[in-house]
Order: C-alpha cells, then sequence, then structure tokens
C-alpha cells in the first residue's frame, strides 16, 4: 500500500505510528524531511536506520532542507522519475517528475519558500535553492505532457491553489500550481507546508502527523 505523511522536520517518534507498514509499502513526505541536515555521524547512523526499514521512504524537498547536502547524493532513477538516492530505501523525490507506484502515476514537486527567511540565515540554515527554478517548472511542464496531463496523485510541499488562505504575497510556485490545478487531471493532491491534517476539497488534502493511506 501506499501512504502519506506531512512534514516531520527529523523527528524519528514520528515513525512510531508508521508500524502498520508492511514489506513493500511506501510511504510518501510531503516535504520538510529533515534527516538530512548538519551531515554529522549521528545524523548518519539515523538515515541508515530509516533506510533499513521494510518500506520505502520518498520525500518530496520542502524549504527547510540542507539543499547542500541533499546535491551531493547519487542521482538515480525510481519507479520510473529521478532522485536522488538516500541509504536503502530513502528516495528524495525531484522536482517535475512523474513516477508510477502500483500502477497509480504520482507527480511530485517539492520547495517552497521561507516566510521567516532571516532567522535562518543568520543561523547559517538558508538555501537559495528552496524555491523552485523555471528549468524545473519546465521540467514539471513536459513530464505531465508526456502522460496527457493526467496522473492519480499530486505531492507537493506548498500548498494546492487557493488552500493557504491570507498568507502574504503570491509568488511564481502559486502561479505555477494554479495552472497545474486548470490544466491536469488528477484524483487527490497532497500538500504539507500547513502543518494540519485535514480535507480541505474534495480533491485538496492538508497533512501533517496522520499517516493516511493515498486511496
Amino acid at each position: 500500500m501506499i501512504y502519506v505523511t506531512g512534514d516531520i522536520h527529523g523527528d524519528k517518534r514520528r515513525f512510531d505510528d508508521a508500524k502498520r507498514l508492511r514489506a513493500g509499502d511506501t510511504l510518501l513526505v510531503c516535504g520538510d524531511f529533515g534527516f538530512l541536515w548538519d551531515g554529522g555521524a549521528a545524523e548518519e547512523r539515523l538515515l541508515k536506520k530509516l533506510g533499513r526499514k521494510k518500506f520505502d521512504i520518498a520525500f518530496v524537498d520542502g524549504a527547510h532542507e540542507n539543499f547542500e547536502l541533499l546535491s551531493r547524493c547519487e542521482e538515480t532513477e525510481w519507479n520510473g522519475g529521478r532522485v536522488h538516492r538516500l541509504p536503502g530505501g530513502v528516495y528524495h523525490l525531484m522536482r517535475g517528475e512523474v513516477y508510477t507506484i502500483e500502477g497509480k502515476r504520482f507527480f511530485a514537486f517539492g520547495g517552497g519558500e521561507t516566510r521567516d527567511r532571516q532567522i535562518y540565515q543568520e543561523a547559517g540554515k538558508w538555501w537559495r535553492e528552496e524555491f523552485p527554478t523555471m528549468e524545473e517548472m519546465k521540467n514539471g511542464a513536459r513530464h505531465l505532457q508526456d502522460c496527457g496531463r493526467r496522473v492519480d496523485y499530486i505531492v507537493t510541499h506548498w500548498p494546492a491553489p487557493r488552500m493557504a488562505g491570507n498568507r502574504g504575497e503570491r509568488n511564481a510556485l502559486d502561479a505555477y500550481f494554479d495552472t497545474l490545478a486548470r490544466q491536469v487531471e488528477y484524483k487527490r493532491w497532497y500538500f504539507g507546508y500547513l502543518h494540519s491534517d485535514r480535507k480541505r476539497t474534495a480533491k485538496n488534502y492538508s497533512v501533517f502527523q496522520e499517516i493516511l493511506p493515498v486511496e
């Protein structure tokens, strides 16, 4: 089965609720995975432990990732799309790729925008790569065109269109997602940015601490 959850921020306790997952299952994380952050030995041991779990863990990046460390990971293919491979069965889903998991198509597009950027900049924990590039957006458009602009699920960190309320000025990612929502046929859109577990509309789901089957 395929499950989805929200931002984990490197909290290993979040996997306590994943005991019902079985061998061969997949857990999708909607951004801010956080287990690749400081590059230290303790973090490396924890990542190896996650990689030995009986199910695969696949995450889109959020705004709070160490993109320098992510870029050093091996790039390979997984279920039809490009990924960064971390230890064992842990994968970073790259922006604009389409993956086929258990016969279902997933469009993945990570990234976001830090609102309190100065705090992270002062701490040396902010990377401009958090915000998607135009080339990544074009990459997503190409892959969606290749599959007839039809997928089963969309998985992002940033909210689906009109789901975030009044959180400030719109940006280029909002505009991109607006276009996707109009042009792409999909069943459900899962996103993690709002840190809430709530069905927003019939097709748009904000996920955080719960671990939900995608169907």
